[in-house]
């Protein structure tokens, strides 16, 4: 976890700078009406942003590496349109107030919103699971507006001057918000044991996580959604917003994972999340390095 404490002198700078870009890039854009802001944001990243990071090179990377049966070219347009989506997604994280008033509202299919409505009317906790797919944050803000008591689970970004405006952007579209690891756990844990719903995503490589798969290949994933689940008796549905073409979206709600143990249900987490990707592949962030191989030396026990 970076903080301002133990950052080297050259990191220090580098976060500044960072964070003062990405601020001055941000105040830009909000003059930009929504709608175009949006569609600004992905052709921005998409075409300045990835090219620079070497994203679209990383895509096409993954592609090969777990779906090869992708053709060459589609994977060329694939890793465009992966980076533009990611643009649209990130527009619309740091344009919460809009982002809500546009979401919300938006079609609910799948048999998970009536189980949570039921589980949540029972007392009994409920956990809600995605990844990082379509725009994950229109999930909470649709259940947050159904009358759901829905906390989000967010990790600290590695740049310390950034991470207060992150908070703040993300605060708007909902709290209660816990932060991954001790500093958030005891209100986490109190929340759930209060019936409340926790929104979280699994798709993150995690060293101290279990060697399951995704698209085939060896994913570590942390175990500690299931564990939660089982621990709590929550009810654990996988859940996913869809963008449409229009840049609306469909929120999908499945069938909860079945209780077993934490190894099984976290792979039946991971299969979900690859049934969607498979269908909308344009819409994951196949940015990140998901599949990182274990060093020689770490010690995973």
């Amino acid at each position: 976890m970076a903080n301002k404490k133990t950052l080297s002198t050259r990191q220090d700078v580098k976060y500044r700078l960072q964070a003062t870009i990405i601020r001055g890039l941000l105040w830009l854009l909000r003059v930009i009406p929504f709608s175009p802001r949006r569609r600004f944001g992905g052709w921005f990243f998409g075409k300045i942003v990835a090219p620079l990071a070497g994203y679209n090179k990383r895509v096409v990377e993954n592609l090969a590496r777990v779906w090869p049966e992708v053709a060459p070219d589609k994977a060329d347009q694939l890793a465009k349109d992966v980076c533009r989506n990611v643009g649209i997604t990130l527009t619309e994280l740091f344009s919460p107030n809009e982002f809500s008033r546009h979401v919300i509202g938006m079609p609910i299919s799948g048999p998970g919103l009536d189980l949570l409505k039921q589980a949540q009317s029972e007392g009994r906790p409920t956990i809600v699971v995605s990844g990082h797919f379509g725009n994950y944050d229109a999930v909470r803000a649709n259940l947050i507006h159904a009358g759901l008591s829905v906390g989000g689970l967010y990790r600290r970004m590695n740049n310390p001057y950034f991470h207060k405006d992150y908070i703040e952007s993300i605060s708007k579209i909902g709290t209660p918000l816990f932060e991954r690891g001790r500093p958030g756990l005891k209100e986490m844990v109190t929340f759930l044991r209060s019936g409340g719903s926790l929104a979280v995503l699994i798709d993150q490589h995690a060293w101290n996580g279990a060697p399951v798969t995704f698209f085939g290949e060896t994913a570590y994933t942390a175990l500690s959604v299931a564990e939660l689940a089982l621990k709590f008796n929550a009810v654990m549905v996988p859940a996913y917003a869809i963008r449409q073409a229009d840049l609306s979206y469909e929120i999908v709600l499945e069938e909860p994972i079945e209780h077993s143990d934490a190894v099984q249900m976290t792979q039946d987490l991971n299969d979900s999340l690859e049934k969607r990707v498979r269908v909308n592949p344009e819409q994951w962030f196949w940015i990140h390095r998901r599949w990182k191989k274990m060093p020689a030396h770490h010690n995973n026990s």
